[in-house]
């Protein structure tokens, strides 16, 4: 188990090879009905770093781009690049070729670890880094000697200290072309001891992870943290249909499960068993609904936790404490080593209940963005990196975000935050999904407009609803046009996309009311 003051004489790699040395037959990973033992995916990992260094000619510092689905060849893959001391790019597997060729060549890769479903695209992307060179996992060897493997380890373990980058995650981008955060494996490791504590994750604990492995907070809560703690992940292919996704969950014993809040809504409409094994249940990627939040708890007696963290802090930032007092619609409270600040504009520390900017600092704070140090030095100040999120804290150290920073509105000169109107929207019967997001007025400056989507089977009455939100919210705040989809866009992690939004022609077909 990892140690708050041994971080530093570690890195990613090391860590992982200390859970094999300590647990070298358990299961490690499980994914469907295979097994993979701790000491098979080191054997993996010493493999694939073989055949990187050899025939790729991987050398410490290098980009090495990892396009996979979650699929068991992304554990070994991740740490053989660790090991060797180069920089993992993980990519979004649901990106068009010129997304990929964006960071192909921001990142300056010339080695890709993917499949061969994936691998299809090469041509294409040949077009624009034509030395790119590709590993497809379809040619893993099972497993390495361990002769050799040692050998390779005395070779490049020394190599590899905490403050060497570790992994470039690319932000979502959701203006502009996305920034490539740098983390260390500092960075990391502290972020993984910091939830360790929170979460209380033990050597027993089995990680259900659903959402996408190259996403920053599965990278971390779904896959280090179980594994350098000697846990296990339960490696589930597809959320869908959600009822083969929850026996898998629910047969293989999970007992913490990281999720979208959407699941957690499909949970509470799905018939489950009363002994469910799993003990904690932790919402990230997107905001939880506070409705979500009390069905959830009064079905299943589970706590689920709602946290908050971003891609720059590695990323997990605050969580709901498992003892204490749970506060619904709060992110919780730092976790631990990790600092909170609301600050204004001109970085003056705001009292309790003063809105402002949430600012983070901490070990887990990222070095800056992959060659972009004006943007870098947008986001980092005076050791604070801000979030670009408005929030508040309240008297007893509680954080509460109202919005971002880019989305709130300004209505006749007054602020008005989408998630409060999202809110009470979550409260009509009926209503699946929701988002606001503001369109220019000439009279106002700005407008609030929603955009809702029901339930299975249920039909839900626009005017209906902007009378229930009339009851409870300022006039100001209450959405003019209110739009009714079979469901809101959303990205690979479930953020519903109000840029999408935003750009829709609110005359399309598809909007069925406007009010």
């Amino acid at each position: 188990m990892l140690l708050f003051n041994s971080i530093m004489e570690m890195n990613l790699a090391s860590a992982f090879a200390g859970s094999v040395r300590t647990n070298p037959a358990k299961p490690a990973l499980y994914c469907g009905e295979r097994e993979y033992s701790y000491q098979e995916l080191w054997e993996q990992t010493l493999s694939v770093a073989g055949l990187l260094q050899t025939e790729f000619g991987v050398r410490p510092g290098d980009r090495v781009g990892l396009w996979l689905k979650n699929c068991p060849e992304f554990v070994p893959s991740l740490f053989a690049i660790l090991h060797l001391g180069a920089v993992v790019v993980p990519i979004n597997n649901f990106l068009k070729t010129d997304e990929v060729n964006y960071i192909l060549t921001d990142a300056g890769i010339d080695v890709l670890i993917t499949d061969a479903e994936l691998g299809a695209h090469h041509r294409a992307l040949e077009s624009v880094r034509p030395q790119l060179k590709l590993l497809r996992i379809e040619t893993f060897r099972p497993t390495a000697t361990h002769d050799s493997g040692t050998a390779h380890n005395r070779a490049h373990a020394k190599s590899v200290s905490v403050s060497d980058l570790a992994v470039i995650i690319y932000t979502s981008g959701t203006t502009g072309k996305p920034k490539g955060a740098m983390l260390s494996h500092g960075n990391l490791l502290h972020n993984v001891e910091s939830c360790r504590i929170v979460l209380k994750a033990v050597a027993f604990d089995r990680f259900a992870v659903l959402l996408p492995l190259f996403h920053s907070y599965m990278l971390t809560v779904g896959l280090l943290l179980p594994l350098l703690v000697g846990g296990s992940i339960v490696l589930v292919k597809s959320l869908h249909p959600v009822r083969n996704a929850l026996q898998e969950i629910l047969q293989r014993r999970a007992t913490v499960l990281p999720a979208i809040p959407q699941f957690y809504r499909s949970m509470v409409n799905a018939a489950l068993p009363q002994n469910i094994s799993l003990r904690l249940c932790v919402s990230g990627a997107a905001p939880l609904p506070v409705q979500v939040l009390k069905e959830f708890e009064s079905k299943f007696g589970i706590p689920l936790i709602e946290g908050y963290g971003l891609s720059e802090a590695s990323p997990v930032v605050t969580k709901n404490p498992l003892d204490g007092s749970r506060k619904p619609g709060s992110i919780g409270i730092p976790i631990a080593n990790v600092e909170v600040s609301i600050q204004d504009e001109q970085g003056r520390e705001l009292f309790p209940g003063e809105v402002g900017e949430v600012c983070v600092r901490g070990g887990n704070v990222m070095q800056g963005y992959w060659n972009q140090p004006a943007e870098t030095a947008k986001v980092l100040r005076k050791g604070w990196l801000l979030t670009g999120d408005i929030g508040y804290r309240d008297e007893e150290g509680y954080y509460f975000i109202t919005d971002r920073k880019k989305d709130m509105l300004l209505v006749n000169g007054i602020n008005v935050y989408p998630r409060e109107i999202e809110e009470i929207i979550y409260q009509f019967p009926g209503v699946k999904e929701a988002a606001v997001i503001g369109k220019p007025d000439t009279r106002r400056g700005e407008q609030p407009v929603a955009f809702v989507a029901a339930n299975e089977g249920a039909a839900l009455d626009s005017k209906a609803l902007q009378q229930f939100l009339r009851r409870r919210l300022a006039d100001y705040k209450v959405p003019r046009k209110i739009f009714q989809m079979e469901a809101l866009p959303r990205n690979a992690t479930g953020k519903i996309l109000k840029t999408s939004l935003r750009q829709m022609p609110l005359e399309e077909p598809m909007v069925k009311e406007d009010v």
